[in-house]
């Protein structure tokens, strides 16, 4: 039974993430105010997130764990689990849906969700979900990191299937993007890990305040592409309703599917089940503004492709908190 003294615990794990306000917040901005967007056709802004990104992952490499890394390594079907999860379960289950675009749900909205299936986990929030529930943490560290990387390459592969990728090489472009922006900056964080590793530790909060600034950036600049398209005209209050219990359906049917794998299929330990279901359900807002930078570029319909990615964030959040503390309970 669900005591009163359980959710005061719960409320104090889940610290609520103010992010979530500030993502409303520069929605709202965007809405209000899209001149900044709009600045020099939106020149300033782009430089401004490009270079904030690098920034992000610079910071990034210069906190990954080569020891934690390797000592992750050795479950290799752990790994296997959550990546294939992460990057093949997701995809297919929305693949599952597309002949009803028309009779159930719209283009627009099945490419939201179809992008949000095909982005990487998360890092930060993953590793921390499995401390507090006592879970296999070297394993969740390993799986997070390499989330992001495998993502670079795989995601744009998925979006290419339904986006038109095919002229004047776009997703070449798309690559040499998320190039420059992500794995360049991550390898020179490596490369400086051992004269500034320590500094990006110590100063691990800051750099996170950093990185959901430029995020925020990010969401900003195109939601106000699609207010300013008039694209968002259309939408109802019915839609974002249901929106919402889509996401929260696609969040349990995937978590389920995982559990019963971890737990029948592989017969995983409690550790590991825990570091396969945060990690192997989780998906990267992060990951999910940058790579939408390049893959939507000045697409006027990118705030409704990022809408279920936005609503995910915040369910998944809300959810692993509660079953972490639970998990962290047991004996």
């Amino acid at each position: 039974m669900f005591t009163l003294w359980d959710y005061t615990l719960y409320l104090n794990a889940m610290k609520f993430d103010f992010f979530i306000v500030y993502l409303l917040i520069s929605i709202a901005v965007a809405y209000f105010f899209p001149q900044l967007a709009i600045y020099r056709d939106g020149a300033f802004l782009d430089v401004l997130t490009s270079v904030g990104v690098s920034l992000i992952f610079f910071f990034y490499g210069l906190k990954l764990s080569f020891a934690q890394i390797k000592t992750g390594l050795r479950n290799w079907k752990l790994h296997l689990v959550v990546q294939l999860s992460t990057f093949l379960l997701f995809p297919l289950i929305v693949l599952l849906f597309r002949p009803f675009i028309g009779v159930l749900l719209t283009e627009h909205t099945w490419m939201g969700f179809f992008f949000l299936a095909a982005l990487p986990s998360t890092v930060s929030s993953s590793v921390v979900m499995v401390s507090l529930a006592k879970g296999n943490v070297p394993a969740a560290i390993f799986n997070a990191s390499i989330s992001g990387l495998i993502g670079v390459a795989i995601t744009p592969l998925w979006m290419s299937l339904f986006l038109d990728f095919t002229t004047e090489n776009v997703l070449l472009d798309v690559y040499a993007g998320l190039m420059v922006e992500i794995i360049l900056p991550v390898l020179a964080g490596l490369l400086l890990q051992r004269f500034w590793g320590g500094w990006a530790t110590k100063n691990s909060k800051m750099l996170s305040n950093f990185d959901k600034s430029i995020i925020l950036l990010i969401v900003y600049s195109s939601f106000a592409h699609s207010f300013q398209s008039g694209v968002f005209a259309t939408l109802s209050n019915a839609y974002v309703i249901e929106l919402f219990a889509a996401v929260a359906l696609f969040f349990t049917l995937v978590y389920a599917l995982l559990y019963l794998l971890c737990k029948f299929v592989f017969r995983f330990s409690i550790e590991d089940t825990i570091t396969a279901l945060f990690c192997g359900s989780k998906k990267s807002l992060t990951h999910g503004s940058v790579f939408g930078k390049f893959i939507f570029l000045n697409n006027p319909y990118t705030g409704i492709y990022f809408l279920p990615l936005m609503i995910y964030h915040a369910f998944q959040i809300f959810v692993i908190t509660f079953i972490a503390q639970r998990y962290g309970k047991r004996e």
